[in-house]
């Protein structure tokens, strides 16, 4: 076997284990949910998640940037807690897509309340717990909103086709329990104002490192300095929308799920309400850190920019 040979071999089957522990963490063992009680298979998933084999890349990354900032100690409980958390985040597509509005009331206790229906509003939450069943209670509260969402492209898809079909099913997900297509906010914003004038409300992760964008605001974030986008602040404050910020964590001894939402209402300034919603956020990590599932991007929050025009250097 000459050495292209050899290559391609190698790449062929290291594209297989790729694909095939994508299929297992994504499809395989999140779709047990569909077949058990809920109560068996989290228990199912507390003993799955001690394997440390299952989500190592992501984990690992994870544990070793809360680490490195102060917010993990004990490494096995955090990253089974980690481990924990994506199969459970997974498992919610095939229950959401399975299951009747009784599951959630059967196993969700719910704080606060919704905007009302068909009101130009921002519906925000962030990267932590597991929130696809905050969109079915929001279906049936009366909440059709529209979800903006990344483009599914980049690095992260290269080479990885199960992910890329999985991203693509619970996108479509989302856009059918709430009754309202996707807007891609790589593309354009004119879809996204258009809703609003409709008095449609907008859905939205609001932490997202502002890397790839050209305009953000500083925040303190996590005890550092950190930047993040303040395009959909920016619009929350001059559009004057009332914003509702909402989270799903659970209860790790039995995986009883809780809903929390909270009305934040007007912004007066971008940074005013930027350090609002972190500060929420900081709060949830400190109450449950390997919840947040960013920490393996963590270090894009808090890398040095070049600062903005009128900015001091």
């Amino acid at each position: 076997m000459n050495a292209a040979s050899s290559m391609r071999t190698t790449f062929t089957l290291t594209r297989l284990r790729t694909e095939g522990r994508d299929f297992l963490e994504l499809f395989l063992i999140p779709s047990l949910a569909v077949i058990l009680p809920w109560s068996w298979c989290f228990g199912l998933f507390r003993w799955l998640s001690k394997l440390e084999f299952l989500y190592r890349t992501a984990s690992e990354s994870a544990y070793s940037q809360a680490q490195s900032r102060g917010w993990a100690a004990d490494r096995l409980a955090w990253l089974a807690r980690r481990r924990l958390y994506a199969m459970v985040d997974h498992a919610d597509y095939y229950l959401v897509r399975t299951r009747s509005d009784r599951w959630l009331k059967r196993h969700f206790d719910v704080t606060g309340m919704w905007p009302p229906p068909a009101t130009a509003a921002l519906l925000c939450t962030f990267h932590w717990g597991a929130g696809m069943w905050s969109l079915r209670h929001a279906s049936s509260q009366g909440i059709r909103a529209h979800a903006l969402v990344a483009p599914l492209e980049g690095v992260n898809f290269e080479g990885r086709t199960v992910l890329r079909w999985y991203a693509r099913v619970r996108t479509a997900a989302v856009a059918m329990i709430l009754g309202h297509a996707t807007i891609d906010v790589g593309a354009s914003m004119r879809p996204a104002l258009r809703a609003l004038k409709q008095d449609e409300p907008l859905l939205a992760l609001v932490d997202v490192p502002a890397d790839q964008v050209s305009a953000s605001v500083t925040i303190q974030f996590l005890g550092h300095t950190a930047r993040v986008p303040k395009a959909l602040l920016r619009l929350a404050v001059d559009q004057k929308l009332p914003m509702t910020l909402f989270l799903v964590g659970m209860r790790p001894e039995d995986g009883r799920r809780f809903l929390r939402l909270r009305q934040v209402g007007i912004g007066e300034t971008v940074e005013t309400l930027a350090r609002d919603v972190f500060d929420s956020l900081e709060q949830a990590i400190a109450e449950d850190p390997p919840a947040w599932h960013l920490w393996g991007e963590s270090e894009r929050f808090f890398e040095r920019f070049k600062p903005e025009a009128g900015e001091p250097q």
